[in-house]
């Protein structure tokens, strides 16, 4: 599946998602907003994918993030919008990028970005609003809104300061600096650095790891992850509770307590559409 920059490939139950804009860099602009929302829509129709990789195409970048182009018919709106005084037109604006990126990345399956090169702007937003990340030796991140006097507006700057703290977080924003694989390795910005040029086949391998757990565990785990962003302490470690309870009695354990006791490895089959934290279409 294809549509406007955004490729969907389905591998078994992994989902790779291609950000195919190259001779932009991956960048992306109105019609590729709305096909990495229908990508998402079509995503959470069962039976869901047990994982997903989104990756760059091309070996330079990741993504660039929102094309800054005179041709860009929504970079042309803004300005247009400044020149009048408006806010409505950027309101509007700010919400088709939202809605795209919030609903592919509440999708209620781990979401892994391979990042094989450079994640500039709404790119490295991007990467950090996934669960987790996987980048080239080469690849570099910057948040580099503020260079245009723009403030990240995709949701990354808050989901940054949820991965690695304040202080750290207004480094990267406020600085917008270069990062690399190594340092974003040792700030807990990446998960992994991958061999050189193998960002997607180690993220791949990554969503193996996770796919071959039962999938309404890794859902519910993964569930109780995303709300700690957010809830206290107190009330996650309660969330937790009555989630393990919820999957438990899904009877899921079933077939990984019976596969441990006779010494075989599990074979876990799909959860039914009405299982635990399965959301039709996304949360918005």
């Amino acid at each position: 599946m294809a549509s406007e920059g955004i490729a969907v490939e389905k591998k078994g139950p992994l989902a790779l998602v291609s950000l195919r804009r190259p001779d932009r860099r991956n960048a992306f602009n109105r019609a590729m907003f709305r096909a990495l929302e229908d990508a998402a829509r079509k995503l959470a129709t069962p039976p869901l994918p047990r994982a997903v990789v989104v990756t760059g195409a091309g070996p330079d970048a990741f993504c660039a993030g929102f094309d800054v182009n005179p041709d860009n018919p929504m970079v042309a709106e803004m300005m247009g919008a400044l020149e009048q005084g408006e806010r409505g037109p950027i309101e509007r604006s700010i919400g088709v990028v939202r809605s795209a990126v919030d609903r592919f990345v509440e999708l209620p399956v781990p979401i892994i970005a391979a990042i094989n090169g450079s994640a500039f702007g709404g790119g490295a937003e991007l990467a950090v609003r996934c669960d987790l990340r996987v980048m080239d030796p080469d690849a570099e991140l910057c948040f580099s809104e503020v260079r245009l006097g723009l403030m990240p507006d995709w949701g990354g700057g808050a989901a940054l300061t949820h991965l690695i703290g304040s202080a750290a977080s207004a480094d990267l924003i406020l600085t917008a600096r270069r990062v690399g694989a190594d340092e974003a390795l040792r700030i807990g910005l990446a998960n992994r650095i991958s061999p050189p040029g193998k960002a997607l086949e180690t993220a791949v391998e990554m969503a193996g790891a996770i796919m071959r757990n039962g999938p309404q565990a890794v859902r519910s785990a993964l569930t109780v992850i995303r709300a700690g962003r957010e809830l206290s302490l107190q009330a996650t470690l309660d969330m937790e509770r009555r989630t393990a309870v919820d999957l438990i009695a899904s009877g899921e354990c079933l077939h990984g307590i019976g596969a441990f006791l006779t010494g075989q490895a599990p074979a876990f089959p799909d959860p039914p559409p009405e299982g635990p934290n399965w959301q039709p279409g996304g949360s918005k």
